[in-house]
């Protein structure tokens, strides 16, 4: 990673948040020579029960971070992605990626040893990584950032990034609240045994109102994401534990494969989904938001932590070539804010299509399996302005 300009160097950066978004900025802006302290709430770095799809555009900018090598050891490769019907178990479509995109890097990686590479990439790079740190107020009132934690401690930095995840304080400094919409969809996610020899090929069992994303992760694990609708209201959290058998009987008419995974499940977790507007402001007074602060998804394109890495690369970029942080700030949100809410309106029409019941999805699975034996690459070609866009090529 080269640096454009000194303007960094000595800056102090204060970063609201230890996950993906606060990490990966972290990282970036130390590499320019600021002085960057991360405050995490928790008393550890830590993430439970969940795996991540990085496609291409989210692995380009771990690359240039200088943290490939890592990445590769964290997750295999992704084979294919394969589109079931979840009640037959029969193949819809599959998309062959060493095939169709040779050289693309797709990877499947557990969310927890993510989050430790770029922490060990922080601290390599000089970041300060401060746990136990809640901040319990943020005064962007002066024109300058201003947080007060829970010890009684007042922090001023030069610079404050929110990646401080949905509910963002930073977040709220610059837009006021936001009314997040329940979706009528929950999703569990869990962690079950799994055989490293098997493929590993994401797959995506559809079924009417309901669907189960499944993918090896390496190290004898496999990673489920179960989503069904309802109309009963689930908090909005990553923290909710569920009953296994409930999960267990929400799919008990999916086929024996899914039956099989779902019974090996102990300890599932439990989550509303929720629609989120993306922030209008995303940076003034001092402070700026990234990733889910900024733009919050539903998990229903793999995008929610590569939109992060693209978020970080981006804003760490223009506060070095910039001198004036306004300036700097500005490019930031304008290179983003487009495409992030293009994503996140695609993640939309996804929770849509998964879901078909009656004759649209008899159709729907009739055009995808027609796709699949004459036209594969067009069905990927959907979504080339996600996977093949490279944010590091754009300053």
């Amino acid at each position: 990673m080269e640096r454009t300009r000194a303007v960094l160097i000595g800056r102090r950066v204060t970063v609201l948040g230890a996950g993906i978004a606060g990490l990966a900025v972290a990282r970036a802006l130390a590499l320019h020579g600021a002085q960057v302290t991360v405050l995490e709430q928790a008393d550890q770095i830590r993430e439970v029960g969940a795996g991540l799809q990085i496609s291409p555009n989210g692995a380009k900018v771990l690359r240039a971070l200088g943290l490939g090598d890592a990445l590769a050891a964290a997750g295999p490769a992704t084979e294919a992605i394969e589109m079931l019907d979840g009640e037959t178990g029969s193949r819809v479509i599959r998309l062959d990626l060493e095939k169709l995109r040779p050289g693309a890097e797709y990877r499947l990686v557990h969310r927890a040893r993510l989050i430790e590479l770029l922490a060990a990439g922080a601290r390599d790079a000089g970041v300060e990584i401060r746990l136990s740190q809640k901040v319990e107020d943020v005064d962007l009132s002066a024109g300058r950032p201003k947080l007060l934690t829970a010890m009684g401690e007042t922090i001023e930095p030069d610079l404050l990034i929110g990646a401080d995840g949905l509910h963002s304080r930073v977040r709220r400094a610059l837009n006021g609240e936001a009314r997040p919409f329940f979706t009528h969809q929950v999703a569990w996610r869990a962690l079950v045994p799994c055989d490293d020899a098997e493929p590993k090929v994401a797959q995506v069992f559809l079924g009417a109102g309901k669907h189960l994303v499944s993918y090896p992760l390496g190290r004898g694990l496999r990673n489920i994401v179960a989503v069904e609708e309802r109309w009963r209201w689930v908090e909005e959290s990553w923290n909710l534990r569920d009953d296994p058998l409930t999960m267990l009987a929400a799919f008990e008419e999916f086929c024996p494969q899914v039956q099989d995974w779902l019974e090996a499940v102990r300890e599932p977790w439990l989550w509303g989904l929720f629609r989120h507007p993306v922030a209008r402001v995303w940076q003034g007074r001092g402070a700026v938001i990234l990733g889910d602060a900024a733009h919050p998804t539903l998990p229903f394109l793999a995008q929610g932590a590569v939109m992060a890495l693209e978020d970080a690369w981006v804003l760490a970029q223009t506060l070095a070539k910039y001198e004036n942080d306004r300036v700097a700030l500005g490019v930031y949100q304008s290179m983003r804010a487009g495409r992030c809410k293009a994503i996140v309106e695609a993640a939309n029409r996804n929770a849509r299509n998964y879901h078909l019941s009656g004759f649209q999805r008899t159709l729907g699975h009739f055009a995808l399996r027609t796709a699949s034996v004459f036209a594969p690459g067009q069905v990927l070609n959907r979504y080339d302005w996600v996977h093949g866009y490279d944010v590091t090529k754009e300053i």
